[in-house]
């Protein structure tokens, strides 16, 4: 699960030279796998082990204990930190559920999210829409999707964050395979209005044309939070500027959306976190 409670980044500059930390070669007598990961979480297994769930390029999300992480002298040292970037080696156990990390060559740590909450919620709600929906096979473009994002978000200008955190979620729910209709009517396909309020249905999966929005009921959005929404899914298009009000409108619009369609009635706390910035003075 992504920990929002508190932040715990190091605050130290971008890893240039890579961090090795590696067990006897001897485990890799079966299958070894060496991707590009992720780190989406690290729980205390036992006195002196993790496990820790890597988001991957090549093998998709895995689990994988890392043995000996919470010894004083460990190898691993400070390479599994939430959202931190590497080269992950893993033996991988045929029909088993939860592999051996054998070494994990560290790259990133994406200390700049730790700077302001703004940019730790967004990144921590990215991983967990990663962790709980993305599947544990190949899926590359989910992963470089998130390296990109979690790029984007360390140095994005502050004031922006909040809408570059909009597009950010759209685009991953969308390359899950939930990407919303906006064009056409998600029921029948009848093609829509360039502009104008829209009918949307999170329960549809997007757009509804005046018959199918009578029939089976959606949420008016107006012309100009249609065209944000619009302006928010493509990224070609400039960040739309929200006011409070606005933005509130929108993360409760995609929240309620990645929660019918991906959440299937897990616990999404990073998520609720980052709707509720409580952070944010009332």
């Amino acid at each position: 699960m992504c920990s929002v409670a508190r932040v715990t980044h190091p605050l130290t500059r971008p890893i240039t030279q890579p961090l090795t930390v590696r067990l006897d070669a001897d485990a890799l007598l079966g299958g070894a796998g060496t991707t590009p990961a992720i780190v989406l979480s690290a729980l205390r297994y036992s006195e002196t082990s993790k496990i820790v769930r890597l988001a991957t390029r090549e093998y998709g999300v895995q689990s994988v204990i890392a043995k000996g992480a919470l010894r004083p002298k460990s190898r691993f040292g400070a390479a599994l930190q939430l959202l931190s970037e590497g080269q992950a080696q893993f033996f991988l156990k045929d029909h088993r559920e939860l592999h051996l990390l054998t070494s994990f060559d560290l790259r990133r740590l994406h200390v700049g999210l730790a700077t302001e909450l703004d940019r730790y919620a967004v990144a921590c709600a990215l991983g967990e829409v990663m962790l709980r929906f993305a599947p544990p096979d190949p899926h590359p473009e989910s992963f470089d999707l998130l390296r990109h994002a979690l790029e984007q978000l360390e140095v994005a200008p502050l004031p922006g964050v909040e809408a570059l955190g909009y597009r950010l979620l759209w685009q991953m729910v969308s390359v899950l395979g939930f990407e919303p209709s906006l064009d056409s009517c998600v029921i029948d396909g009848t093609p829509l209005p360039e502009s104008g309020p829209l009918p949307f249905s999170t329960r549809e999966g997007g757009a509804l044309c005046p018959i199918c929005a009578a029939q089976y009921g959606a949420t008016q959005l107006p012309a100009q939070a249609r065209a944000d929404l619009q302006a928010l899914m493509d990224s070609g298009e400039p960040l739309p500027v929200l006011d409070a009000k606005h933005g509130a409108a929108h993360r409760r619009l995609l929240a309620r959306y990645i929660r019918y369609h991906l959440g299937e009635g897990a616990e999404l706390p990073a998520l609720e976190f980052w709707t509720q910035r409580p952070w944010i003075a009332a």
